[in-house]
């Protein structure tokens, strides 16, 4: 049933945002391996709080209802930008976002963070692996396999 879901909402996602490019885990995953390709930035789009529970190792933190476009103004316009959040919602926003406002080579990471987690990709905390994802709420939630749910403190 989580699978099954998990399709649904990704669907509505790419219906919502339909000019977004996607991509997928697995491509992100290869790409960071890739050392003869320049690095994509990789954007957190969720909340400090989620991002201060674990990340993808090289994301940065990025503010998705105010996202500070000044501060992408020195990234290559040929540099690829991947945009995540726990599910893809909110990184599919803000890549819309990013594409209205010039940027180029920008990818919502189909699944989000919570899908990375499920299959077992590394993610971070103060540089250090570890198991934990950040739920986003209860309902939400429920798309993370529980082994990865951080504990609410």
């Amino acid at each position: 049933m989580q699978l099954l879901t998990f399709n649904f909402i990704k669907l509505l996602i790419r219906l919502q945002f339909p000019n977004v490019k996607e991509i997928t885990t697995k491509e992100l995953a290869q790409l960071l391996l890739d050392s003869a390709k320049p690095w994509p930035l990789v954007l957190d789009a969720r909340s400090q709080i989620e991002y201060a529970v674990s990340h993808i190792e090289t994301a940065a933190q990025i503010d998705a209802l105010i996202p500070d476009l000044a501060a992408l103004s020195t990234v290559s316009k040929d540099r690829p930008i991947v945009v995540y959040c726990a599910v893809g919602y909110r990184s599919a926003k803000l890549a819309q976002q990013l594409n209205q406002a010039g940027m180029k080579c920008i990818y919502n990471l189909s699944g989000g963070i919570f899908q990375w987690a499920n299959e077992g990709k590394l993610i971070f905390k103060d540089d250090q692996p570890t198991q934990v994802v950040h739920p986003y709420n209860a309902i939400w939630g429920k798309l993370l396999k529980s082994s990865y749910h951080a504990q609410e403190h």
